[in-house]
């Protein structure tokens, strides 16, 4: 997916030397401490911002510095740490408006929806996916917070990307709700490849078939999470603070 990527803020390397490889239909974890990169590796690879060196690549296709639209149409789709919901809109709404910007029905800009059921078809099926086929017509506002990241995950879907990128799905989520959303990401097909950025270690290791650990913007491991458990470095440098309550 990348190969010895560097990004720079002026005289702040974020990322050095990174290479992440993920092989189709793998879940893959990215961990570490804040300030480690993780968001900015996400960025990089998505088109939000162009590295300074170094190479992305997606399904064996260089995608480098193309812009986050071309990158989305080559398969590639994700999420946020903050929402990026049409708060006024439904559910349903929200997320017929990412499988219409999906599909030719972007051409019939004119075109009644009513007169485009497959949209609403399509839509409410994922709605049903992510447990939101009884929220469908409320508005996004008045979701849960949890709610509102599943819903940020239908839309996510709504491209039938090939690679999903999750940046922290279950911020902020109650025990409960964090339960729920790791279920329904055990259940996402293995015709998507799902890399993820995630605090919470009990979802890292229910999901990942192989982590990522970050450090000050480079590699610190990869491997299996039983091996990357049981890593002195990533102890020291991460899960000890994170199992002594820091």
């Amino acid at each position: 997916m990348t190969r010895h990527l560097t990004r720079r803020f002026g005289g702040i390397v974020a990322l050095r030397d990174v290479t992440l490889s993920v092989g189709r239909g793998e879940r893959h974890a990215v961990i570490g401490p804040n300030g480690a990169g993780k968001t900015t590796l996400f960025n990089v690879i998505s088109g939000e911002l162009r590295p300074t060196r170094g190479h992305v690549i997606l399904e064996g296709t260089p995608v480098t510095g193309l812009p986050p639209h071309r990158i989305a149409a080559r398969g590639l789709s994700r999420t946020f740490q903050r929402s990026n919901l049409l708060l006024n809109l439904t559910a349903l709404e929200n997320v017929r408006l990412a499988v219409q910007a999906h599909t030719s029905a972007t051409r019939r800009l004119l075109t009644p929806v009513a007169h485009l059921p497959e949209l609403t078809d399509a839509a409410l099926a994922l709605l049903a996916r992510m447990g939101l086929e009884d929220r469908a017509h409320v508005p996004a506002k008045m979701l849960s917070y949890g709610e509102q990241r599943q819903l940020e995950v239908a839309i996510a879907l709504a491209g039938r990307p090939r690679v999903l990128l999750l940046d922290e799905p279950t911020s902020g989520l109650s025990p409960g709700e964090t339960a729920r959303m790791t279920e329904m990401l055990t259940r996402l097909s293995r015709d998507q490849t799902l890399v993820i950025i995630e605090h919470d270690m009990d979802v890292v290791f229910a999901l990942a078939d192989r982590i990522t650990v970050l450090h000050l913007g480079e590699v610190l491991a990869t491997g299996r999470p039983e091996d990357v458990r049981s890593d002195p470095r990533v102890q020291d440098v991460y899960l000890g603070s994170l199992e002594a309550g820091a």
